[in-house]
């Protein structure tokens, strides 16, 4: 055994360890696709369940890292999702070609078993995609590509980076979920809301270099060559089968990142300052969960206010922010998702926290019907 390793490369890969609790999804799914029967919802009731489970036992993690820390020190937390991609891509392709061939497998658990995958691609692989694209090193952004790619939803990194961060909590953005809005109509709003604004972001920024759509600038040509890619790739190894099951779980990891966008905006608007105008996105437009299990297996994502702040910083770095400065979920992203799937019980818990965080911070807005709608409101 080494005695040589410094003390504080140690801390720092000790301190790293917890976020590498989701590389123990890929195993778990192996042994659901090996096994069958009951197994193959182990995915599933890991993510939600499982980790919903250690946030009652871990409780809130409220420190906050240095934001100055050096990218050197950073090692242990940038090799984790650089690493994500192989493994989710192995994973990924290696069921395609296994599951067509396991005979022990039977037709609802094989759905369910590609249910679960999804739920892997969405919620890890979209999620370190988020933390990738957002980095100014080109290899970390194309592995960030290659994993919206892997769930055919690439245009979510130009609706996300131009359209989302700029316009966020105001009707321009169609990824913040209004307030009463039922997910089950969030849903295909947003697919159809968020495709169309990439492709107007995209078609403004060429035309403001003086280069048509179909230029090789245009990042949906990557896109489309990527997707093109995979899906062809899933027929080669599954044939018909592999082609379905693919689609299956990218549809899946899109309903799974959608759920997260539905949680982390819901209902909080930017004050509308007149002919268009709106304030600047605050800490108070996002919804923040301090709970440590969840953080671990989101790399942080719930502390979404100051992902907003410092949109490049990178995920051990993002700090906490308390109750007085940004509102704060109730529980983790595991089980508020589960809360949003039943809008009764979503609407008891989040809008009565929603007219708090209005008399809070604009208790000179009386009138809000025009901020519930995706229209332009007029203040009074």
């Amino acid at each position: 055994m080494r005695t040589d390793i410094p003390r504080s490369r140690l801390i720092r890969w000790q301190s790293a360890a917890p976020f590498w609790a989701s590389f123990l999804l890929i195993p778990l799914i192996w042994i659901s696709a090996t096994v069958g029967g009951w197994t193959v919802i182990l995915a599933p009731l890991a993510t939600w369940y499982l980790f919903s489970a250690l946030d009652a036992l871990t409780g809130l993690n409220l420190e906050n890292a240095d934001p100055q820390t050096p990218d050197d020190v950073l090692c242990w937390y940038k090799r984790l999702t650089l690493l994500w991609a192989p493994a989710q891509f192995l994973t990924l392709f290696g069921l395609i070609w296994y599951v067509p061939r396991a005979e022990h497998l039977g037709t609802l658990e094989t759905v369910v078993l590609f249910f679960g995958v999804g739920v892997i691609t969405g919620t890890i692989g979209i999620n370190y995609s988020h933390e990738l694209m957002h980095q100014k090193n080109k290899f970390e952004r194309w592995l960030g590509d290659i994993l919206l790619a892997m769930v055919l939803y690439s245009h979510f990194r130009s609706e996300h980076l131009l359209v989302h961060h700029r316009y966020v909590g105001t009707p321009r953005d169609p990824v913040t979920a209004r307030y009463s809005e039922n997910f089950h109509l969030f849903f295909p709003r947003v697919l159809r809301g968020s495709f169309r604004s990439s492709i107007k972001a995209e078609k403004e920024m060429l035309a403001r270099k003086g280069v048509g759509f179909w230029h090789p600038s245009n990042p949906f040509l990557r896109y489309w060559t990527l997707q093109a890619l995979m899906l062809g790739l899933a027929a080669l190894l599954g044939g018909w089968m592999g082609l379905g099951l693919f689609v299956l779980q990218a549809f899946t990891a899109i309903w799974q990142l959608e759920l997260v966008n539905y949680v982390e905006h819901y209902g909080l608007t930017r004050k509308h300052l007149g002919e268009g105008k709106y304030e600047h996105v605050q800490p108070r437009h996002s919804w923040n969960a301090a709970h440590k299990a969840s953080n671990w297996l989101l790399i942080n994502l719930q502390r979404h206010s100051d992902h907003h702040y410092k949109p490049d910083r990178r995920f051990p770095l993002l700090q906490n922010y308390t109750e007085a400065d940004a509102p704060q979920l109730p529980y983790g992203y595991p089980i508020m998702t589960i809360a949003a799937l039943i809008p009764p019980l979503w609407r008891r818990v989040m809008n009565p926290r929603v007219r708090a965080w209005r008399a809070m911070y604009y208790p000179e807005i009386t009138d809000w019907k025009p901020y519930n709608k995706a229209t332009t409101p007029t203040p009074r």
